[in-house]
């Protein structure tokens, strides 16, 4: 169960992410609120999850999600660069944190 919040944590901090560039192209209480809810809900479920997983395993997994979700989110709904380079670094970024899974 744990790690099924840990990743509905990393899910909320995409969307988070998403509204926070939403954000930057026009401010509104509704926008606002979205961004609140994805950065809330993503650290609610992140502490609820390191109660039964290891605090680095669970932060390193939950920057892993958020980060390489924030890149492809980027590259899907603000024309961000699509370089070859970029994704296989967020593969790596992903594998590392599938690794962290396998290996904890």
């Amino acid at each position: 169960m744990a790690w099924l919040m840990l990743i509905a944590a990393g899910c909320f901090e995409m969307f988070g992410v998403a509204m926070l560039g939403k954000l930057n192209s026009g401010r509104t209480w509704k926008t606002f609120s979205l961004f609140l809810l994805g950065f809330g809900g993503s650290l609610l479920l992140l502490s609820q999850a390191m109660k039964s997983l290891p605090m680095g395993t669970a932060y390193a997994v939950w920057t892993g999600i958020g980060a390489s979700g924030g890149a492809v989110l980027g590259m899907l709904l603000y024309g961000e660069g699509r370089d070859i380079r970029r994704i296989i670094c967020i593969v790596m970024i992903l594998g590392s944190a599938v690794g962290l899974k396998i290996l904890g």
